[in-house]
C-alpha cells in the first residue's frame, strides 16, 4: 500500500472528512473501469456509516457523453459547475487521443497547480500525459496502449503495472484494476480494515498492488513446470525492435535449439520463429492504429528491415497490409 493522505490532506484514518472525487468523462470512456472505482467508494460509505466520500461526475461542457458500451450516464454538470474537488480523476476508453483538446489542458493544469492530487483511469493517463501533467511521475496506462504511449512520450516513465500511485498522480490500466487503484488509495486514508471489509463484499480473494502485472504472464497459462519456455517468451518480448535469433534465444535460456523448438510446439503449439513473428506484428497493429507514425517507422521498430516484407508478413496475419489498416481506421 502506498501513503497518499498528505496529497488529499487527511492525516489520519481517525479524522473524518469528507473528501470529494471529481470524475472527468471522456467520450468513448470505459464504463465498466468507472463503475468499478466508484463502487468501492460507495462500499466504503455504506460499511463504515458515514460519508467518506463524495462524487460528482462530469463533461467538460455538462453534455451527456457516449460511453463505449454506447451507454449515457446522468452527469452532475460542466467541470465549471462541480465545485471544489480533493481529487480529480479522467475516465478514459476508445479514441481518446481524439477527444484531447486546449481546454482539457487548461482545466487539468489549473487543476494541478492548485495542488488537486490528479488521476486517469483506463487510458484517462494519456489525458494527463497530453498536458504534461505526468513529467517527473511513474504512471500506467492499459497494455494494449503502453507500446504507443511510450513512442509519443518517450521521455515518460511508463510501467506495465497494474497501477501506479505516485505522490499526487494516481492511474491505472483499465478494467477491474480501478478496484484496486481505488481501494489502495481508501486503505491509506481510512485503514486496511474498512478495506478488508469492501474486498469480501466484491468477493475479492485479495487487494492486489502495484506489483501485480497487468497480463497474466505465461506460467499461469501453462504452469510453473516450463520455466525455460517462459524465460524465451520474455526475452521474446524484451526483444521486439531488435529480434533475437532462436540460437541466441536458446542460448540465453540454457537449451538448445531444438528443445527450444519442442517446448514451444509441445506448450504453444507454434513453432518459437511463428510466435516470435506475431509478438513482433501484433505490437505493430498496435502501433498503426494508435498513431501516426509512419508505417516505415512502425516496421523498424518492430524489428523488420524493409517495408516490403513488413507488408507481407503483415498480410499473411491480418488479410491486409499496413496502409489499409490505416485506411480502414481513418
Amino acid at each position: 500500500m502506498v501513503d497518499t493522505a498528505a496529497a488529499v490532506e487527511v492525516d489520519s484514518p481517525e479524522v473524518h472528512v469528507t473528501l470529494h472525487i471529481g470524475f472527468l468523462m471522456m467520450p468513448e470512456y470505459t464504463l465498466s473501469t468507472f463503475s468499478n472505482a466508484v463502487s468501492v467508494l460507495r462500499m466504503a460509505n455504506r460499511l463504515s456509516g458515514r460519508e467518506l466520500y463524495r462524487y460528482s461526475v462530469f463533461s467538460l461542457d455538462g453534455e451527456p457523453v457516449v460511453s463505449s458500451a454506447g451507454l449515457e450516464l446522468r452527469l452532475d454538470g460542466s467541470f465549471s459547475s462541480v465545485g471544489d474537488m480533493n481529487v480529480l480523476i479522467v475516465c478514459g476508453g476508445y479514441n481518446v487521443k481524439n477527444y484531447c483538446s486546449k481546454e482539457i489542458n487548461d482545466i487539468l493544469r489549473s487543476m494541478a497547480k492548485k495542488n488537486i492530487p490528479l488521476g486517469g483511469i483506463c487510458t484517462g493517463s494519456y489525458v494527463l500525459a497530453a498536458a504534461g501533467l505526468l513529467d517527473g511521475y511513474r504512471s500506467t496506462i492499459h497494455w494494449e496502449n503502453i507500446a504507443s504511449m511510450r513512442e509519443q512520450f518517450p521521455k515518460l516513465n511508463i510501467s506495465s503495472s497494474l497501477f501506479v500511485i505516485d505522490r499526487d498522480r494516481y492511474t491505472c490500466s483499465g478494467g477491474i484494476s480501478s478496484i484496486d487503484l481505488m481501494l489502495n488509495l481508501v486503505a491509506s486514508i481510512h485503514g486496511h480494515q474498512l478495506v478488508q471489509q469492501i474486498s469480501e463484499q466484491f468477493t475479492c480473494d485479495r487487494v492486489r498492488t502495484e506489483k501485480d502485472p497487468q497480463r497474466a504472464p505465461l506460467q499461469y497459462l501453462i504452469g510453473a513446470s516450463q520455466p525455460r519456455l517462459v524465460d524465451a517468451v520474455v526475452l521474446m518480448e524484451a526483444n521486439i525492435e531488435e529480434p533475437l535469433s532462436l540460437d541466441e534465444v536458446a542460448d540465453y535460456v540454457g537449451i538448445s535449439r531444438r528443445q527450444l523448438e519442442r517446448l514451444f510446439n509441445r506448450y504453444l503449439h507454434c513453432a518459437p520463429s511463428r510466435y516470435y513473428l506475431e509478438l513482433r506484428l501484433s505490437r505493430a497493429r498496435l502501433l498503426l492504429l494508435q498513431t501516426s507514425i509512419p508505417v516505415i517507422d512502425v516496421a523498424i521498430s518492430c524489428g523488420f528491415s524493409t517495408a516490403p516484407h513488413f507488408s507481407k508478413c503483415y498480410s499473411d496475419l491480418y488479410g491486409k497490409p499496413p496502409s489499409n489498416e490505416r485506411r480502414a481506421l481513418a
